[in-house]
């Protein structure tokens, strides 16, 4: 049973019975001394697609959803649904681009340690890897110089996330990037 404060954007948590997936965390720390720190949570159901906000304390307790994980590899594309392989017996899922709002820039081809949700058979979310390698395609030239300086660029990745990257990532680089906030974490 996760904690409030351990939540992360793509964990499976149970509201109301319905399996609810997470998507955006923000967290709250009062000014008066003694209160405790909320989180506000946005959570989409994996059944119905709606979205719900929820505000909780750090120590609440939320229930993990009722799913079997399983290893996938990101296959393919095929119109608007994407192919994922099961790891173990090479089965396939799908699941829609509009159904990986928010997941689908980090997704590269043949990438590898997406924890897949299967509820009664058939998947309902997937869980990235907290890290993904991506290539740069567009960004400023670089100046030179700038490496002790700690400014930022923006830069468009190869599935077409733009993120800030430091002044001195040229075109072609290969960068690490968390899946969890968005941010340039090193070169590759």
């Amino acid at each position: 049973m996760p904690k409030a404060s351990d939540l992360k954007r793509g964990m499976i948590v149970e509201i109301n019975g319905m399996p609810h997936a997470v998507k955006k965390v923000d967290c709250k720390s009062p000014s008066s001394r003694g209160a405790a720190t909320l989180y506000k949570i946005r959570f989409n159901n994996l059944q119905t697609r709606q979205k719900l906000d929820e505000s909780y304390k750090g120590d609440d307790l939320l229930k993990d959803a009722d799913c079997v994980r399983t290893q996938v590899q990101y296959s393919y594309t095929d119109g608007d649904m994407m192919i994922f392989m099961d790891m173990t017996d090479y089965s396939q899922h799908n699941l829609s681009e509009s159904e990986l709002e928010g997941q689908r820039e980090y997704i590269t081809e043949g990438l590898e340690g997406i924890t897949a949700l299967l509820m009664d058979g058939q998947i309902i979310g997937i869980e990235l890897p907290a890290s993904v390698t991506m290539t740069v395609v567009d960004t400023a030239p670089n100046i030179k110089g700038s490496t002790a300086a700690g400014r930022t660029k923006p830069a468009t990745l190869n599935t077409g996330l733009e993120i800030q990257v430091p002044e001195y990532i040229e075109i072609g680089e290969v960068v690490k990037v968390h899946t969890g906030n968005g941010n340039f974490m090193s070169r590759a």
